[in-house]
């Protein structure tokens, strides 16, 4: 009885563990002026912090084969990146719906470009 009890101790904290390896998430974007949002580069990075997600968007942004990239948006949860070729919104939250709700309502005019949960 006390092995099963360990087990099961043992495995709500790894699970617990698991789920918060990649705390934070970032969306880096290549969208300059004049750029259409099919044109748009990116890249979405996680991390256990606001900073490594940050770096390994960027990261990927670039390794996308765009030159420059920057940090559009991190979130904790659910991320989304819309825009033109004038304007952009963001947005983040619980769900992929509210994250994207919230960058359309940013910029109405735009186009979602990406968005992600982890």
């Amino acid at each position: 009885m006390r092995k099963i009890l360990y087990t099961i101790s043992l495995a709500i904290v790894i699970s617990a563990q698991a789920s918060s390896v990649f705390a934070f998430g970032a969306i880096a974007v290549n969208d300059s002026q004049g750029t259409a949002a099919s044109e748009a580069g990116y890249g979405v990075g996680w991390g256990s912090t606001r900073k490594e997600a940050e770096h390994n968007a960027v990261k990927e942004c670039k390794g996308a084969g765009n030159d420059d990239c920057e940090v559009a948006v991190w979130f904790e949860r659910c991320g989304a990146y819309a825009g033109d070729r004038v304007n952009y919104g963001i947005g983040y939250g619980e769900t992929l719906k509210t994250a994207e709700n919230m960058a359309l309502k940013d910029c109405p005019h735009c186009q979602l470009i990406v968005s992600d949960c982890q």
